[in-house]
């Protein structure tokens, strides 16, 4: 069983590519309103939101479980609608030594489709992949995407 991996899961959507590219962006402590059952909290802790170098602090639901991650804004690129973060602190880093996660959003047909890209790097054989993650990811995308379709 490899120790690093990558994983990748799409989701298209109705809702606007720009406006949930700049949510992710620029405007995460917002997010937590639009999907409260996955994630409850999202707060700066470091730096300015919508710059590289900021850090956030997230509380987040999976798996049965109360969560927390606090992650580094790794990188932002606007021509590509994509905003990678790196997780430095909490419960992700009892299981992995690296976590990465990138959100990019790119134009699918009339609609768009946001794709969520996982690297990690596993402290032991016996971590699980983050599969169950990936199922998290496209929740909150559909989860967005029902509030944004309806406002």
């Amino acid at each position: 069983m490899a120790l690093s991996g990558k994983r990748v899961v799409q989701v298209e959507i109705k809702s606007k590519g720009d406006v949930f590219h700049e949510l992710w962006k620029s405007n995460p402590h917002q997010i937590p309103s639009l999907t409260p059952s996955a994630i409850q909290n999202c707060q700066t802790h470091d730096g300015e939101v919508g710059t590289v170098g900021s850090v956030l602090f997230w509380n987040y639901f999976l798996d049965g479980k109360d969560c927390v991650v606090k992650t580094l804004v790794k990188d932002i690129n606007e021509a590509k609608k994509s905003v990678t973060f790196e997780v430095i602190e909490g419960d992700l880093l009892e299981q992995y030594k690296t976590f990465v996660l990138h959100i990019h959003v790119d134009k699918h047909g009339v609609n768009n489709l946001v794709t969520w890209t996982v690297e990690y790097g596993k402290l032991n054989p016996n971590v699980p992949d983050p599969d169950s993650l990936m199922e998290f990811y496209k929740k909150v995308a559909k989860d967005i995407e029902t509030h944004h379709l309806k406002n």
